[in-house]
């Protein structure tokens, strides 16, 4: 496979010397991860307050064929959607439209017939009864509502299955109606969560999500190749997404996309993105939700989103039942992790050089970001290749970042 790169500046900051260096690091990483030919494709970006410091793209957009990465190719960002549908919640919430602690219900009545799965009758029945706490959009923002994904948890694959019902990406509302695993509240456990409150968002405004997106957070923002719907523009720059076989060494081509014009916009991970268009989000975040003289969120809110909105409970491992989706997935093992307003949230400093208190979260194609407050930088990683935390993939961005980190850090020595 050949590498190829297409690294190019928004601008030029002073310090040109160390833009360089950050430059040549960057793209050390990214060509030797090509080269070794377990990556097919990865585009990169860092950002800090006023410009992008590195934007780059190595390998091809599909395996075996010629079309190169550049960096504007669109990826299916899977739940690095989550985010900004948090943020489009979060307007409303500064309307007063939606509330973090009223019951979400007022909104969305239909969430009222969801209840609590306790286990299974000897028939294959599942064992059902209403939970003890209404469900808030702080529990659907922080992933403490009940809600799972059949990815990680054995009642939702199930429950699906037995019901013939599809998954959440599907875009079918009735993806949605799957008991919950735990009483709103109780613990932390990554689910569907983002998917109800993408129905909320449309609930208040009478606008399909997509449109909300469209018209309040990417079209501000300047994301103008962000959507749940292709266009033939970015059609023409669409990456492929790739499965790691189970000999670990090959890929395969799949013939993957989330449903065009779907019955419902799907929140939880449904959109196309660029890392370039994304970068312009992360660099929107560390700047107090302000972009271009715009206010996109106040910045009491960006602070709101930033801190942890969970209290004791603290983010575990994803024990994975789907190893084409993905293996076991956690971030910086032993280091504490709480949940913001749709970001995890780093409470030590991670063996990268990532700061305390940093956000992030990442696509299930290996697509990853993070946002650091106290460095004023961001990053992205994008690519196309299932499991989720494929081994090599995971490598690539730790070492990503971490070059980053030391990039700066010899800058400023």
């Amino acid at each position: 496979m050949t590498a190829t790169s297409s690294n190019h500046s928004t601008a030029q900051p002073s310090g040109s010397d160390a833009r360089i260096q950050l430059q040549s690091n960057i793209d050390a990483v990214l060509s030797k991860a090509i080269e070794s030919g377990r990556i097919p494709g990865a585009c990169a970006a860092v950002t800090n307050l006023e410009e992008t410091l590195y934007e780059g793209a190595y390998g091809v957009r599909a395996q075996g064929q010629e079309a190169l990465m550049t960096s504007d190719t669109v990826m299916w960002i899977a739940s690095m959607t989550k985010p900004l549908v948090g943020a489009a919640a979060m307007q409303l919430v500064e309307q007063g439209k939606l509330s973090l602690d009223d019951p979400i219900a007022r909104v969305l009545p239909d969430i009222n017939a969801i209840q609590v799965i306790t286990g299974w009758d000897d028939s294959g029945q599942p064992v059902l009864r209403p939970p003890k706490t209404p469900i808030t959009l702080r529990h659907l923002m922080t992933h403490t509502a009940g809600f799972t994904s059949d990815i990680w948890s054995e009642n939702s694959a199930r429950f699906l299955k037995l019901n013939n019902l599809p998954r959440a990406g599907s875009g079918r509302r009735d993806a949605l109606n799957i008991p919950l695993s735990f009483d709103p509240g109780e613990r932390w456990e990554y689910g569907i969560n983002i998917d109800w409150i993408g129905l909320a968002i449309s609930a208040v405004t009478g606008m399909r999500l997509g449109e909300y997106l469209q018209k309040h957070i990417t079209g501000p923002l300047g994301m103008h190749s962000t959507g749940f719907e292709i266009t033939p523009s970015m059609r023409a720059r669409l990456a492929k997404v790739h499965l790691r076989n189970h000999d670990d060494q090959s890929l395969s081509l799949l013939n993957f996309e989330v449903p065009q014009q779907a019955e419902v916009d799907p929140g939880g991970g449904g959109l196309y993105s660029t890392a370039s268009d994304y970068l312009r989000f992360t660099r929107m975040i560390l700047n107090h939700g302000s972009v271009n003289g715009q206010q996109i969120l106040k910045p009491e809110t960006v602070a709101l989103m930033s801190k942890n909105a969970m209290g004791p409970l603290r983010v575990k491992m994803l024990h994975t039942i789907n190893t084409n989706m993905s293996l076991d997935a956690e971030f910086f093992p032993g280091v504490e992790k709480t949940w913001g307003l749709t970001f995890m949230i780093n409470e030590a400093t991670a063996p990268t050089g990532r700061s305390t208190g940093s956000l992030a979260w990442a696509g299930l194609p290996n697509a990853y970001f993070w946002i650091d407050p106290v460095r004023k930088i961001a990053g992205v990683l994008m690519m196309q290749i299932l499991p989720f935390v494929d081994t090599s993939a995971i490598k690539l961005f730790t070492d990503f970042e971490t070059t980053v980190y030391q990039s700066l850090q010899a800058k400023q020595a």
